[in-house]
């Protein structure tokens, strides 16, 4: 068996196919294989305007240089890859740490009672995590009421839908922000995208993402004008032709891993496995979720951990929480009361989960998990 990790990408012909033809071609970067990507997303997403960038990261701080100014307070989630809160500090703001609800999203509760505390709350980052759609009716609730920025990290969810809402469609919310790393839904090996309904914030995103330079028609042929400190996040044509011969399948791949999740869901019916959540309709499964009670058992985490890799399993966390990283402790972070985040740190991990991963492997990731477990 050869090792099983919890993501990996799709790579076929078609794409091998796709990418080749752009390296033959007269533009390797800033072309129009850029372009017809990012109208691929928007028109996918239903958001008006799209900026795909280096990577999701670049999204996310690209993304917080638009939305925040020094020293805004930020209600964010401790249950994501690093780069959700890094963004806020990037902006030179400031993240609060918020519980998280059963599913592994932002309790949105739990923010209302926040900006109820405290009027000068400027924004909520939340992470739609493992493919689990955030809920639309309370983020627009929230947005009304308290007159809030909403930033959406969709890195996990590409394809998910609330009702008739589609992820990263900004309906809700003034930015989404999106990645397309390997063990995402789609690839273009590294890189990100921002959707948007604004057009005043597309046109910063541009800027930004090309060192803040601006180039108009009225000018001399050789004359640009910087007019922001932006960065170099521009993405090339090479990956731009993945990502479109990736979104071509996407709905497919997302199918297959809906798929894979109602296996789980079926092979962990009563048992001392439990998913995170079992199937919604919402969620577009960028990781499937399971917990275990380690204290009602002999076997530790670590030792699961290590017995599933020398099965050739590759099990994974997600995610130790932000606010615990000893960079952030160094900030005073550290003692926000979050137990269902501790709790879900104990007992939760992510099995595989990805459009390859066949029936046989499952069933032999499943059988493997039971038997480490029971001993």
């Amino acid at each position: 068996m050869e090792f099983l990790s919890y993501g990996k990408q799709w790579i076929d012909q078609d794409d091998i196919d796709a990418v080749s033809k752009v390296l033959k071609s007269d533009y390797l970067t800033t072309g129009p294989t850029v372009k017809k990507f990012e109208d691929a997303i928007t028109n996918y997403t239903g958001a008006k305007y799209c900026v795909a960038v280096a990577n999701g990261t670049a999204a996310l701080h690209l993304a917080s240089l638009v939305l925040l100014k020094k020293n805004d307070k930020v209600l964010t989630t401790p249950n994501s890859f690093l780069a959700t809160s890094n963004s806020i500090l990037y902006a030179r703001a400031k993240p609060i740490f918020v519980d998280i609800a059963k599913d592994g999203n932002i309790d949105l509760d739990l923010c209302e009672k926040e900006l109820t505390k405290d009027s000068s709350i400027k924004a909520i980052y939340a992470v739609a995590f493992s493919g689990n759609m955030l809920n639309q009716a309370k983020l627009k609730f929230l947005k009304e009421t308290y007159d809030i920025a909403i930033l959406e990290d969709c890195s996990h969810a590409i394809g998910a839908k609330d009702g008739n809402i589609k992820v990263a469609s900004c309906v809700n919310s003034d930015i989404s922000t999106l990645s397309f790393h390997p063990v995402k839904h789609i690839t273009t090996a590294e890189g990100g995208a921002i959707t948007t309904n604004s057009e005043d914030i597309y046109k910063k995103l541009l800027i930004l993402r090309n060192h803040g330079m601006v180039k108009t028609p009225n000018m001399k042929p050789w004359e640009y004008e910087m007019r922001e400190l932006g960065y170099n996040y521009r993405i090339t044509d090479i990956q731009c032709a993945l990502g479109l011969s990736q979104m071509k399948k996407l709905e497919g791949f997302i199918n297959r891993r809906i798929e894979i999740a109602q296996r789980y869901d079926e092979a962990f019916k009563d048992e001392i496995i439990k998913p995170l959540y079992t199937y919604n309709g919402k969620s577009s499964y960028h990781l499937y979720v399971v917990k275990v009670d380690f204290a009602q058992i002999i076997i530790t985490k670590a030792d699961l951990f290590n017995k599933l890799r020398k099965k050739n399993i590759g099990i994974q966390l997600h995610y130790i929480p932000i606010n615990k990283q000893p960079y952030y402790i160094s900030l005073g972070y550290g003692n926000e009361q979050t137990p269902v985040m501790d709790r879900y740190y104990k007992k939760c991990f992510s099995l595989p989960m990805y459009p390859k991963l066949s029936n046989e492997e499952q069933e032999y990731v499943i059988k493997s998990l039971f038997e480490v477990l029971n001993g």
